[in-house]
């Protein structure tokens, strides 16, 4: 019996093989991160058959509107320019009853052209390892690579934001990953976009991205913006606090209440959840809370430290209180007027 395929394998290790010429002859794509496998469909693309061949020895098809019979009889050909055929499968997921209909191309996997390279590229989700398409690429050993692209998660954006600006030669402060994550999400396209965007604009030879690039990227002030806030408010910096909602005061088209009291709201209930978590250590509040990355937890271990429980649920009662206030149930105060208020009861309160 043939060893099992690698189902462990990591996008660099698939691209390094790649680069190597040294191919499978079927590369099973999936998972809820499509960056990385379209990274590696490009690498495919680029390697496997020469420029001057791809009219002849390289196929696309594309699942919505793909014909598996048509795409199993393009694999079993022969290379009619080179030495290998490509043939590629992209968006396998639109392909109607696609997880139904895929177990077609089993027979295919389990016997594969030994001059071809078949390639199915499924994003949103993986194949089940149920499936006959599964177990055939299973059986088929080092002949089938397969790889699956999860999603990564918030707290987990560090790391790939990272090793992207080492391989493109520059470094990025920790400010400005946190920063990026929580304006951009944790789609890597987009983010590996911006980075591209701020590598452009710094120049030939900067050195690294600080977050001042990237705040003035996308539009938000360094030093006044709600990451600035709470960062204050996480230690009781009363006097910063107060300079911050007094530019917010003069900005309030850039900086509604509503937004300044949600992040707020936010923190505080984050600092109430980890209070009451029991594993306290790093990947523990990080997981119960949904950080996006460890840098986010330097906010909450000040928290813990600077309020305790019955502080912090004061502090979300007085953002309540606020709420109601600043739609003039109860006062007629002017709604930043009742911010400074606001933060005086919360550093206040014993």
């Amino acid at each position: 019996m043939p060893p099992k395929a690698n189902k462990e394998l990591t996008y660099r290790d698939v691209l390094d093989k790649i680069k190597k010429k040294d191919f499978s002859s079927v590369y099973l794509l999936m998972g809820e991160e499509p960056y990385y496998i379209d990274l590696i469909v490009d690498a495919l693309e680029r390697n496997v058959v020469k420029d001057e061949n791809q009219a002849f020895d390289q196929l696309v098809f594309y699942g919505a509107d793909a014909d598996l019979d048509v795409v199993v009889a393009s694999a079993r050909q022969y290379p009619v320019m080179g030495d290998r055929q490509l043939v590629i499968l992209k968006e396998a997921q639109t392909l109607p009853g696609s997880k139904t209909q895929l177990d077609r191309l089993a027979a295919y996997v389990a016997n594969p052209n030994s001059q071809g390279v078949f390639v199915l590229a499924y994003k949103g989700d993986s194949l089940s390892a149920s499936s006959s398409l599964m177990k055939a690429a299973d059986k088929a050993g080092e002949r089938v690579t397969v790889f699956k692209s999860p999603k990564i998660r918030d707290y987990q954006l560090s790391a790939p934001i990272k090793d992207y600006c080492r391989q493109k030669k520059i470094g990025i402060d920790d400010e400005a990953v946190i920063i990026l994550t929580e304006y951009i999400g944790n789609s890597l396209q987009k983010l590996f976009g911006e980075i591209d965007k701020l590598i452009v604009g710094a120049g030939e030879g900067s050195p690294r991205i600080t977050a001042a690039m990237v705040e003035e990227n996308i539009g938000i002030s360094k030093e006044f913006n709600n990451f600035e806030l709470t960062k204050a408010v996480s230690v009781k910096d009363y006097p910063k606090t107060l300079r911050i909602l007094d530019y917010f005061r003069k900005n309030p088209k850039n900086n509604p209440s509503v937004m300044t009291t949600s992040a707020l709201q936010k923190f505080f209930s984050q600092i109430v959840v980890a209070h009451f978590t029991a594993d306290k250590t790093d990947r523990g509040l990080m997981e119960a809370l949904q950080l996006k990355n460890v840098y986010a937890l330097r906010e909450i271990r000040e928290g813990l430290r600077m309020y305790s429980p019955r502080q912090s649920m004061a502090a979300i009662s007085a953002l309540r209180d606020f709420d109601c206030k600043s739609k003039g149930i109860g006062s007629l105060q002017n709604e930043y007027d009742l911010q400074r208020e606001l933060i005086f009861k919360i550093f206040t309160v014993s």
